[in-house]
């Protein structure tokens, strides 16, 4: 059985002046994520929003334990990255959820 983590960044750049600032930041903590953590990253909303977004990050593993500890470790991360400007939620399931067994 392995267990997915999904992880939703809700993120505020109160220093961004335009989009263009903002993609900087945000492909930086995008890169970063998918480096450091070995996650996959996608922006998911507030595309158009200069000082707004929503990155969700998708963890894999075989313990949930050990998506549990990646999702803390993010979380800090994003927090450190970012500021005061993050919310998190996440969703724990494993594969027995996803395919109803």
């Amino acid at each position: 059985m392995a267990f997915l983590c999904l992880l939703t960044l809700h993120l505020y750049f109160p220093d961004s002046g335009d989009l263009k600032a903002k993609r900087k930041q945000l492909k930086s903590l995008k890169d970063q994520l998918r480096g450091r953590f070995g996650v996959s990253v996608a922006e998911t909303d507030h595309h158009d929003k200069w000082q707004r977004s929503t990155l969700s990050v998708a963890m894999v593993a075989r313990e949930r334990h050990t998506v549990e500890e990646g999702a803390d470790a993010m979380q800090r991360f994003a927090e450190f990255k970012v500021g005061d400007g993050v919310r998190c939620e996440r969703a724990i399931l494993s594969t027995a959820d996803l395919m109803g067994g």
